[in-house]
């Protein structure tokens, strides 16, 4: 009987695990591939529907965008309206604002700038600043009201870049000139402070004039505590005197020494007498308004200060009847001590 041959194992086929090893490596991919498609295609939808979203909410013109930028400078002035307190007018004050006839014409006058005059209506006269201007859109509505109404900007700041830029066009406009308060949180740029030298204040006050070539009217922004310093106050009128600038005293203070180095330094003295907005409530605010013009009145001039909020704005445009018995005039209508 022969004998059976052993049976011998197939060796295994490496041509054939090689294809399995591909086919499993390319499933693999196929599968991963698919994944990252499903995942990308999500994220595109949820992207769409974010960005649908925001075209909805998001402003449909310029105007709107203007607005939201008013919206937000709006805010960034509200937070420090409060710290600072303007005060209303006083008995201290009543008794310093005696206006004279003339405005004295101690500077010279820039070339597109619109002289001081002397306004010959029997009708008292009453000047409104609006300060913290540095939009256009702000100045749009302020000259939509329809009456003379001076106009303070901030200088070019991150916050403003082209507070200056708008300011040339407006024949008659002021500069709101940030100085130091006694309790302040949010400080504008390039504030001055109590105790910088006279190099670094005239530094500044040029750079203003820089800014506002055809400017002759500052008023301060903020500033309790430098207009109640004696030797800041010094330096500052120096400074403003060789730069052709006359000081109105927004009187953020009773201490304030503006009267004594505009005599120094034989400058007109310019003081507001009431402050509209301390509180932004349409009757407060037209309040103040009537307070003003009972000054006018009585003292033949007066100068009332706000801020271009949209109650104040609206105040001022829904109170012309108020306003009958007054001249409403610019800045430089206004006679100085």
């Amino acid at each position: 009987m022969a004998k059976r041959k052993p049976n011998k194992r197939k060796k295994p086929n490496k041509k054939v695990s090689n294809i399995k090893l591909i086919n499993l490596v390319l499933a693999m991919t196929i599968l991963t591939l698919s994944v990252t498609m499903l995942a990308y295609y999500t994220i595109l939808k949820e992207n769409e529907k974010k960005h649908t979203t925001i075209k909805k909410t998001s402003p449909k013109n310029d105007d709107s965008l203007d607005e939201h930028r008013v919206n937000r400078i709006n805010k960034y002035f509200e937070k420090y309206s409060r710290e600072d307190t303007y005060e209303v007018y006083t008995e201290e004050l009543k008794k310093e604002y005696v206006p004279k006839k003339e405005i004295k014409e101690t500077v010279q006058t820039p070339k597109n700038e619109t002289k001081p005059q002397v306004i010959t209506s029997n009708k008292p006269k009453l000047a409104i600043i609006i300060d913290d201007v540095t939009l256009q859109s702000q100045v749009d509505k302020i000259n939509n009201i329809g009456y003379d109404i001076t106009m303070s900007f901030m200088p070019p700041t991150s916050q403003h870049k082209n507070s200056a830029s708008i300011a040339q066009v407006i024949p008659v406009h002021m500069i709101h000139f940030p100085l130091q308060a006694t309790s302040f949180k949010f400080e504008e740029e390039n504030t001055l402070h109590v105790g910088d030298s006279y190099e670094k204040i005239e530094k500044r006050v040029q750079k203003v004039r820089e800014y506002y070539p055809n400017a002759i009217y500052t008023n301060n922004h903020t500033g309790s505590k430098f207009t109640s310093d004696e030797q800041s106050m010094d330096r500052l009128f120096k400074a403003l005197k060789k730069y052709n600038f006359i000081f109105v005293d927004s009187r953020t203070t009773g201490k304030s020494v503006a009267k004594k180095y505009a005599k120094k330094y034989n400058m007109p003295y310019i003081v507001r007498n009431i402050f509209l907005d301390n509180e932004k409530d349409f009757t407060y605010i037209q309040n103040q308004l009537k307070k003003a013009i009972k000054r006018a009145e009585k003292s033949g001039y007066a100068i009332a200060i706000g801020h271009p909020y949209s109650i104040t704005l609206k105040v001022l445009n829904d109170s012309k009847d108020l306003l009958r018995g007054v001249e409403l005039v610019l800045i430089n209508q206004i006679p100085a001590h």
